[in-house]
Protein backbone atom coordinates (compact mmCIF):
# COMPACT_ATOMS: atom_id res chain seq x y z
CA UNK A 1 0.00 0.00 0.00
CA UNK A 2 1.33 3.11 -0.77
CA UNK A 3 0.50 6.74 0.72
CA UNK A 4 -1.89 7.59 -1.95
CA UNK A 5 -3.70 4.11 -1.36
CA UNK A 6 -4.91 5.14 2.37
CA UNK A 7 -8.25 6.29 2.83
CA UNK A 8 -8.43 10.20 3.77
CA UNK A 9 -8.56 10.96 7.16
CA UNK A 10 -11.03 11.88 8.71
CA UNK A 11 -11.70 13.94 12.57
CA UNK A 12 -14.30 11.07 14.05
CA UNK A 13 -12.38 9.31 16.58
CA UNK A 14 -12.47 5.26 15.43
CA UNK A 15 -14.97 3.43 17.50
CA UNK A 16 -13.97 0.64 20.39
CA UNK A 17 -14.13 -2.05 17.64
CA UNK A 18 -11.75 -0.75 15.31
CA UNK A 19 -9.72 0.79 17.99
CA UNK A 20 -9.14 -3.05 19.42
CA UNK A 21 -8.41 -4.36 15.54
CA UNK A 22 -5.87 -2.04 15.22
CA UNK A 23 -4.06 -2.48 18.72
CA UNK A 24 -4.47 -6.44 18.07
CA UNK A 25 -2.57 -6.37 15.14
CA UNK A 26 0.33 -5.17 16.90
CA UNK A 27 2.67 -8.69 18.50
CA UNK A 28 2.90 -7.98 22.65
CA UNK A 29 4.32 -10.21 25.29
CA UNK A 30 2.66 -11.62 27.43
CA UNK A 31 3.27 -10.52 31.58
CA UNK A 32 1.35 -11.40 34.53
CA UNK A 33 1.00 -7.97 37.58
CA UNK A 34 1.33 -9.25 40.36
CA UNK A 35 1.01 -7.30 43.79
CA UNK A 36 0.38 -8.47 47.74
CA UNK A 37 -2.59 -6.20 49.38
CA UNK A 38 -2.14 -4.78 52.68
CA UNK A 39 -3.74 -7.86 54.41
CA UNK A 40 -0.62 -10.11 52.26
CA UNK A 41 -3.68 -11.90 50.22
CA UNK A 42 -1.81 -12.29 46.62
CA UNK A 43 -3.75 -10.75 43.49
CA UNK A 44 -2.64 -10.92 39.67
CA UNK A 45 -3.75 -10.39 36.28
CA UNK A 46 -2.70 -10.92 32.40
CA UNK A 47 -1.44 -7.61 31.12
CA UNK A 48 -0.10 -6.83 27.47
CA UNK A 49 0.38 -3.45 27.77
CA UNK A 50 4.16 -3.36 29.37
CA UNK A 51 6.61 -0.72 28.13
CA UNK A 52 9.85 0.26 28.90
CA UNK A 53 10.26 3.85 29.95
CA UNK A 54 13.75 4.86 31.06
CA UNK A 55 17.04 3.31 31.67
CA UNK A 56 18.03 5.77 34.23
CA UNK A 57 16.52 5.37 36.70
CA UNK A 58 14.80 1.80 35.16
CA UNK A 59 11.37 2.86 34.95
CA UNK A 60 8.92 0.39 33.25
CA UNK A 61 4.90 1.03 32.72
CA UNK A 62 1.68 -1.12 33.20
CA UNK A 63 -2.02 0.23 32.31
CA UNK A 64 -4.45 -2.03 35.04
CA UNK A 65 -7.91 -1.95 34.90
CA UNK A 66 -8.94 0.74 37.49
CA UNK A 67 -11.39 -0.97 39.10
CA UNK A 68 -9.21 -4.57 39.02
CA UNK A 69 -8.43 -6.02 43.22
CA UNK A 70 -4.35 -6.31 41.55
CA UNK A 71 -4.99 -2.35 40.60
CA UNK A 72 -5.81 -1.71 44.20
CA UNK A 73 -3.16 -3.99 45.63
CA UNK A 74 -0.44 -2.54 43.52
CA UNK A 75 -1.20 1.20 44.85
CA UNK A 76 -2.72 -0.02 48.31
CA UNK A 77 1.10 -1.81 48.79
CA UNK A 78 3.34 0.87 46.79
CA UNK A 79 4.61 -2.24 44.91
CA UNK A 80 4.40 -4.92 42.50
CA UNK A 81 6.09 -7.12 40.15
CA UNK A 82 5.97 -8.10 36.59
CA UNK A 83 6.28 -12.02 35.03
CA UNK A 84 7.16 -12.67 31.57
CA UNK A 85 5.32 -15.57 30.68
CA UNK A 86 7.16 -18.58 29.10
CA UNK A 87 5.81 -19.82 25.57
CA UNK A 88 4.62 -22.39 27.03
CA UNK A 89 2.14 -20.86 29.51
CA UNK A 90 -0.59 -19.95 27.81
CA UNK A 91 -2.90 -21.75 30.68
CA UNK A 92 -1.70 -19.25 33.02
CA UNK A 93 -2.66 -16.07 30.58
CA UNK A 94 -6.06 -17.51 29.96
CA UNK A 95 -6.23 -18.22 34.08
CA UNK A 96 -5.03 -14.67 35.16
CA UNK A 97 -7.47 -12.99 32.10
CA UNK A 98 -10.36 -14.75 33.89
CA UNK A 99 -12.49 -14.04 36.78
CA UNK A 100 -11.28 -16.68 38.79
CA UNK A 101 -11.40 -16.04 42.75
CA UNK A 102 -8.44 -17.84 43.62
CA UNK A 103 -5.95 -17.97 40.96
CA UNK A 104 -2.55 -18.19 42.89
CA UNK A 105 -4.03 -21.56 44.69
CA UNK A 106 -4.01 -22.75 40.57
CA UNK A 107 -0.19 -22.19 39.93
CA UNK A 108 3.03 -22.77 41.86
CA UNK A 109 4.53 -19.37 43.45
CA UNK A 110 6.41 -17.98 45.78
CA UNK A 111 7.37 -14.76 47.38
CA UNK A 112 10.06 -13.05 45.62
CA UNK A 113 13.10 -11.44 47.55
CA UNK A 114 11.07 -8.30 48.38
CA UNK A 115 8.05 -9.85 48.61
CA UNK A 116 6.20 -10.10 45.28
CA UNK A 117 4.08 -13.02 43.41
CA UNK A 118 6.49 -14.81 41.52
CA UNK A 119 5.19 -17.34 38.79
CA UNK A 120 8.27 -19.75 39.46
CA UNK A 121 7.33 -22.32 36.91
CA UNK A 122 5.57 -20.07 33.94
CA UNK A 123 7.98 -17.03 34.50
CA UNK A 124 11.12 -16.90 32.77
CA UNK A 125 11.74 -13.00 33.96
CA UNK A 126 10.60 -11.03 36.52
CA UNK A 127 11.49 -7.65 38.00
CA UNK A 128 9.96 -5.75 40.65
CA UNK A 129 8.98 -2.08 41.15
CA UNK A 130 8.17 0.08 43.52
CA UNK A 131 5.75 2.64 41.90
CA UNK A 132 6.97 5.97 40.80
CA UNK A 133 3.41 7.33 40.07
CA UNK A 134 0.18 6.51 38.80
CA UNK A 135 -2.08 8.45 35.86
CA UNK A 136 -5.79 7.38 35.22
CA UNK A 137 -6.50 7.72 31.68
CA UNK A 138 -10.16 6.19 31.05
CA UNK A 139 -10.68 3.18 33.05
CA UNK A 140 -7.29 1.87 33.42
CA UNK A 141 -5.03 3.67 35.45
CA UNK A 142 -1.15 3.89 33.86
CA UNK A 143 1.15 2.98 36.50
CA UNK A 144 5.15 3.57 36.41
CA UNK A 145 7.29 1.22 38.45
CA UNK A 146 10.58 1.63 39.22
CA UNK A 147 12.64 -1.46 38.62
CA UNK A 148 14.53 -2.98 42.13
CA UNK A 149 15.40 -6.28 40.96
CA UNK A 150 14.97 -8.59 38.05
CA UNK A 151 15.48 -12.46 37.69
CA UNK A 152 15.60 -13.99 34.34
CA UNK A 153 16.49 -16.93 32.45
CA UNK A 154 16.98 -17.46 28.28
CA UNK A 155 13.85 -18.99 27.17
CA UNK A 156 11.44 -18.22 24.61
CA UNK A 157 8.36 -15.89 25.52
CA UNK A 158 4.21 -16.11 24.77
CA UNK A 159 2.85 -13.73 22.47
CA UNK A 160 -0.38 -12.27 21.64
CA UNK A 161 -1.38 -11.00 18.35
CA UNK A 162 -4.97 -10.81 16.94
CA UNK A 163 -6.58 -11.86 20.33
CA UNK A 164 -4.57 -14.93 20.40
CA UNK A 165 -1.72 -16.33 22.01
CA UNK A 166 0.94 -17.99 20.51
CA UNK A 167 5.07 -18.93 21.39
CA UNK A 168 7.65 -16.83 19.73
CA UNK A 169 8.93 -18.93 16.72
CA UNK A 170 12.83 -18.36 17.14
CA UNK A 171 14.46 -21.37 17.37
CA UNK A 172 18.07 -19.83 18.89
CA UNK A 173 17.00 -17.91 22.22
CA UNK A 174 20.59 -16.85 23.27
CA UNK A 175 22.49 -13.35 22.26
CA UNK A 176 22.38 -12.80 18.50
CA UNK A 177 26.01 -13.74 16.69
CA UNK A 178 28.16 -11.13 15.18
CA UNK A 179 29.75 -11.52 11.71
CA UNK A 180 33.29 -10.80 11.83
CA UNK A 181 35.44 -11.00 8.38
CA UNK A 182 38.72 -13.06 9.07
CA UNK A 183 42.31 -12.33 7.60
CA UNK A 184 41.26 -13.59 4.72
CA UNK A 185 38.10 -12.03 3.84
CA UNK A 186 35.63 -14.92 4.81
CA UNK A 187 32.66 -14.20 7.41
CA UNK A 188 33.41 -16.17 10.94
CA UNK A 189 30.44 -16.35 13.91
CA UNK A 190 31.68 -15.03 16.83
Amino acid sequence: MTIDELPPATDQQPGVDRFRQLMSAFPTGVVVVTAVDPDDRPHGMTCSSLASVTLTPPTLLVCLRADSRTCNAVVGRGTFAINLLRAEARPVAELFAAPVADRFGRVRWAPSPHGAPWLVDDAFAMAECRIRDTVEVGSHAVVFGEVTAVSQEPAPPLLYRMRRFSPWCQQDHGAPTRRTMTRRGRKRDR
